[in-house]
């Protein structure tokens, strides 16, 4: 098989930090087209990672038959529609996290490529984390004993991204916290014990950043902020989920008056249990011999976009479904829906 041609749509911070230098010098892989409606990203894709021509509309893109994957790296709201449209040009498709703004979007996204025997992986990078697959061989061959709860944490003093532009607006993020960073955290955890959601209840709160002007920040990723903007989204989320195996509580904040940071997921074991530094190292805590012991393994963690990436790109040519296939990330999707109806409705919400 030749080069595979690929188009990235939407140049912007993920494209970057995260997919178009990988991509640009994976073999066996060409990016024909970068594409993005600001054209000075387009542009400097095109200058820094050696992309053969730069657009402002995707569908130009589409309508290349040498091209055979798209990298979706948009704003949420456009997930759809721009994954739809490439699945319907015969595309094979990467698209960021989340699938989309809502469960009922997402199943029609899978059913879609399942249709056309097109490959549909979604941006849940932590499944491609050194640690994550550790905890998760930890956890498979008995090493935490019963694993009974579970917590995490993804609070930060004040980060509230981009504050009045898309990240903040629910008709275009779908959510706030928990849909930006709830959604790596909650779906590690789902990858890693294989559970099935029964029961969620959930609060959501707007409460920093409903003033735009008068949100007090020292830094600003996605920013600056946009005065006259709109925040009616979540700045923080806190729930409980009763699954098929080990319960689960969280805590999420972009924006909290207490100015530490947590990011860190306790797995709790009647023999063992770990706490793992999101995106870093873990450290085990058990007993042996009548001993307590505190184990820190030793390890290098591999980049987990260029190993994401590399996955997909195998995917695509094997025709396979890998643990980032949108059939394998659904449940996550349809978890978000339930918090925040949950939120919502101020009730537990089954989950059949």
């Amino acid at each position: 098989m030749g080069n595979l041609k690929v188009a990235i749509i939407g140049c912007g911070k993920i494209a970057n930090i995260a997919h178009l230098g990988p991509l640009s010098k994976m073999e066996g892989v060409e990016i024909k087209y970068a594409v993005d409606i600001i054209e000075e990203r387009a542009n400097a894709a095109k200058k820094n990672y050696g992309v053969q021509q730069a657009l402002t509309d995707y569908k130009i893109a589409l309508q290349d038959k040498e091209v055979a994957v798209v990298y979706v790296l948009t704003p949420n709201f456009s997930h759809y529609t721009i994954t739809m449209d490439a699945l319907r040009a015969g595309k094979h498709v990467f698209c960021e996290k989340p699938i989309t703004v809502n469960y009922g979007l997402s199943r029609e996204m899978a059913d879609e490529a399942n249709k056309r025997n097109l490959i549909l992986n979604i941006g849940v990078c932590n499944r491609y984390n050194k640690s994550v697959e550790l905890i998760k061989d930890y956890v498979e061959k008995g090493k935490l004993g019963e694993l009974y709860h579970i917590y995490c944490s993804f609070r930060s003093h004040r980060s509230i991204p981009g504050l009045g532009g898309d990240f903040t607006s629910k008709k275009n993020s779908g959510g706030g916290v928990l849909i930006d960073w709830g959604i790596h955290f909650l779906d590690l955890i789902l990858y890693i014990t294989g559970v099935k959601i029964h029961t969620v209840t959930a609060n959501t709160y707007n409460k920093l950043g409903k003033d735009i002007p008068a949100y007090v920040f020292n830094k600003m990723w996605a920013g600056p902020p946009v005065l006259d903007g709109i925040c009616d989204v979540e700045d923080m989320v806190s729930g409980f989920i009763r699954t098929s195996g080990p319960s689960i509580n969280f805590n999420g904040a972009w924006a909290q008056n207490i100015n530490v940071d947590e990011m860190f997921i306790d797995f709790m074991g009647d023999k063992g249990g770990i706490r793992l530094n999101y995106g870093k190292d873990f450290t085990f805590y058990t007993a042996e011999n009548g001993v307590l012991q505190t184990v820190k393994p030793d390890y290098i963690i591999p980049d987990q976009y260029e190993r994401e990436d590399l996955r997909f790109i195998e995917a695509v040519r094997e025709g396979l479904k890998t643990r980032s296939h949108i059939d394998n990330v659904l449940e996550s999707a349809k978890l978000l829906d339930a918090i925040y109806e949950s939120a919502e409705n101020q009730a537990e919400i089954k989950i059949m």
